[in-house]
């Protein structure tokens, strides 16, 4: 049966990222926020699914906390909070807001190299959407890290991401994601126990998707319709089994960020619009860097280049 082999990344160790002196950042920060309120710039949900706020409206009045009754919330506002944010999560620059989600989805099948027989009954496999919005999308794996600072940092700097879940990590502490889901994180099936589905018969690989699924309904309340093969790497089992268990679309990636570098899988080792960005919940035991700085120094690479972070679920 045909094999379709993503090549494992190994990691390397991280590195902190250290910031600027108080001085040089409250000058950076002052001229960002000249820049920024001489720009049009789009807005787009917040990690938490909210609409963003518009000037006067209730979206204002929710962003402001929500209490009865609240000021709008000046686009002023709106900024030099992103800027306080910034500055707080030592980030140089503030992510930069990605455009409204498309209203007509775009069209996703499985990328041309990744076909298994008979895929185009079974859910696509892809490394990217389909845009011209200049976006990335952001995606967690297993669940193995969880660092309360990082729900934090990802709440307050509003960066949407999406996470790809093993119930055999999460199981001990669903709170921490029944957290992240609260915030408007969509959690999506990663199997029961992160096994290499290849080499199981279809039976065994639908017990891991499946039974991934029950898990997640559970203790979620949602069965997810995303699915991502631990390593990458599947078989038409593999997407037979997926589809069967509810799921109807394979993202898998097309970079792959760590605390200290970012890996490419195409030939220019750039970034493009629509590539879907994998990384992992892990820590200093593994990387010698923390989640909050693996999000820095995703964050300096993704807005250096001018790119924004958007929700994939608003693209599928």
């Amino acid at each position: 049966m045909q094999l379709v082999r993503q090549k494992e990344q190994k990691t390397l160790h991280g590195r902190r990222c250290t910031a600027g002196s108080r001085g040089r950042a409250g000058i950076a920060l002052s001229a960002l926020l000249v820049a920024a309120l001489g720009t049009a710039c789009g807005t787009s949900a917040d990690s938490g699914g909210a609409p963003a706020p518009t000037k006067g409206g209730k979206g204002a009045e929710a962003a402001a906390g929500g209490a009865a009754g609240a000021a709008p919330v000046t686009r002023a506002e709106q900024l030099k909070a992103r800027l306080a944010a910034a500055k707080k999560w030592k980030l140089n620059k503030p992510p930069l807001e990605a455009p409204p989600a498309p209203k007509k989805k775009p069209e996703i099948s499985t990328r041309e190299g990744f076909e298994v027989e008979g895929h185009e009954n079974l859910p696509p496999v892809f490394t990217a959407i389909p845009t011209q919005d200049k976006v990335v999308f952001l995606t967690f794996d297993d669940g193995a890290e969880k660092d309360p600072e990082f729900l934090k940092m990802m709440k307050e700097l509003k960066i949407p991401y999406t996470a790809f879940l093993s119930d055999y990590l999460v199981r001990d502490d669903y709170a921490y994601f029944k957290e992240m889901q609260a915030a408007g994180v969509t959690l999506n099936n990663h199997s029961l126990n992160h096994r290499y589905l290849p080499a199981l018969s279809y039976d065994k690989q639908r017990a891991e998707i499946c039974g991934q699924q029950d898990a997640m309904q559970r203790a979620f309340g949602k069965r997810p319709t995303a699915f991502r093969p631990p390593y990458g790497n599947y078989n038409e089992d593999t997407l037979r089994a997926a589809k069967s268990c509810g799921v109807k679309a394979i993202p898998l990636w097309n970079a792959e960020a760590f605390p200290n570098r970012m890996d490419y899988r195409e030939w220019d080792r750039e970034l493009h619009p629509g590539d879907i960005i994998l990384t992992h919940f892990r820590g200093r035991e593994d990387w010698e860097g923390s989640m909050p700085d693996l999000v820095r120094y995703v964050m300096k690479t993704v807005t250096d280049r001018g790119y924004a972070v958007a929700r994939l679920e608003d693209y599928l």
